[in-house]
């Protein structure tokens, strides 16, 4: 018998019309990936009956939820539709802002050596996170909320894969980072999350949540420099306000990520031998009044 193998492994996603329903005929998009925890879980409802036997009676499966993350390498419009999710915004003339627009996606993961589907509906992104060091590609990592999960042994009546994207993953190599419009260049790693807060909402009468509550977009990130001078540092203790913008490039397009109005939230200037020290930069992204978000990502095919 035939045992499934991660190089085999498949993912694909649609966009959904209504919350937590496959369409019909669905033409799944590739989610390119390098490794999944997407899974279903249940809550336990366990007995609390005394017998006098010291035995456990019973327990029941209670509330049903899917949680897990997709990590992957950013690579040039393979993921525009997650990311509109992810920050609840809308591309519009190649730019991306947070916003309040929600939707949700059905999310497939295909066995293709055993013929094994497992499909999870009313999923959205909860958080992403994206690092950026130098000789490394750069990675993302998607955590998703979502509603329930069916198995199957054959794709949807009349559903369609078409191929993955077959553009390069990126690198920050051929970026650039600019903190406060000016360009730095002893940035060794950069890393911002966006967090969503979403939270499952159940009622009586259903196993099933409905569309989940999400709070505030909650944007973060830490950027390490060599330590050269105290300006950055400065900032940090004089509260100043500052913005950074960074680039992930496949030598041909881009992307550019700019949180226009931040604050340190911390410095940190270690020595733990006699190489290099750097000054280690927590900041918070907040609403920027001129651009109207917190995060904004520019496309550059």
């Amino acid at each position: 018998m035939s045992q499934a193998s991660g190089s085999r492994h498949s993912i694909g996603f649609i966009k959904e019309v209504t919350y937590g329903v496959t369409p019909a005929t669905p033409v799944f998009n590739a989610l390119r990936h390098k490794t999944t925890s997407i899974n279903l879980a249940k809550a336990i409802m366990q007995s609390e009956e005394n017998r006098g036997d010291r035995q456990i009676a019973d327990f029941r499966h209670g509330t049903r939820s899917v949680s897990g993350n997709v990590v992957t390498e950013l690579s040039f419009g393979s993921f525009d539709d997650i990311l509109e999710n992810a920050l609840g915004g809308a591309w519009a003339a190649n730019v991306l802002k947070a916003g309040v627009l929600r939707s949700s996606f059905t999310i497939e993961r295909r066995f293709n050596d055993v013929n094994q589907f497992l499909r999870y509906t009313g999923v959205q992104v909860d958080s992403l996170a994206m690092p950026m060091t130098t000789g490394s590609l750069v990675d993302m990592t998607f955590g998703f909320l979502g509603q329930n999960m069916s198995t199957d042994t054959a794709i949807i009546l009349g559903a369609t894969y078409p191929a993955a994207p077959t553009t390069a993953p990126m690198s920050a190599l051929g970026g650039t980072v600019l903190e406060g419009g000016v360009p730095i260049g002893v940035v060794t790693d950069f890393s911002w999350n966006l967090a969503n807060g979403l939270s499952s909402r159940f009622v009586i009468g259903t196993d099933i949540s409905l569309e989940p509550n999400i709070a505030r977009s909650n944007v973060t990130g830490t950027l390490v420099a060599f330590f050269e001078t105290a300006n950055l540092y400065e900032k940090f203790i004089s509260e100043v306000t500052s913005s950074i913008q960074v680039s992930a490039s496949d030598g041909v397009s881009s992307y550019d990520i700019l949180f226009p109005k931040i604050k340190f939230t911390g410095g940190d200037v270690p020595m733990a031998g006699e190489g290099s020290i750097s000054v280690t930069m927590p900041f918070q992204a907040l609403l920027d009044p001129v651009t109207g978000t917190n995060i904004q990502i520019t496309r550059n095919p």
